[in-house]
């Protein structure tokens, strides 16, 4: 049992580092190199990010595995108490709220776009992109990369609490 709570909240730390990594890769890299984009290339370039990001090892070892094992940890916390616990759940916390940002928000967008089909089919590709809306996605990613960074610091300060 001492393995399994040593391990769960490293875990935990790990994986929302990946997220808070992911999501500020989108918010400071991956959008604004886009932006910068014709139409045609914006369109076919942000569906091939949201197909290949579709996978095993980022939504386990990410995505899921973030909310997992963040849960987890609370979980393993509740008899023991202390900052350490406070500290996890308002982890939890923050990543429930880009965890709902991303299914209510970003995921609705991103399929939208890729349910247009293939750029080289599409008449009107400007009205595509103009619908789909990047400054309303990239807010919201916005909001997912303070919420995961925030929710980072607080499980490296749960990490320190517990090891004390």
């Amino acid at each position: 049992m001492d393995i399994i709570r040593m391990v769960v909240p490293i875990a935990a730390t790990v994986t929302m580092g990946i997220m808070a990594g992911v999501f500020g890769l989108y918010s400071h890299t991956v959008m604004p190199g886009l932006r910068r984009t014709d139409d045609r290339t914006f369109v076919g370039a942000f569906q091939a990010l949201d197909r290949a990001i579709i996978n095993p090892w980022f939504m386990l070892g990410g995505f899921l595995g973030a909310l997992v094992f963040t849960a987890a940890s609370a979980l393993l916390l509740l008899g023991a108490g202390g900052s350490a616990l406070a500290w996890t759940v308002a982890a939890l916390v923050l990543y429930l709220v880009a965890f709902v940002v991303t299914v209510a928000v970003n995921v609705p967008m991103n399929n939208a776009i890729k349910a247009a089909g293939d750029p080289d089919g599409i008449a009107d590709l400007a009205g595509l992109r103009a619908a789909f809306d990047e400054a309303r996605w990239s807010r919201w990613n916005h909001v997912r990369t303070v919420a995961t960074t925030v929710a980072l610091i607080c499980l490296a300060v749960a990490l320190l609490r517990y090891g004390r």
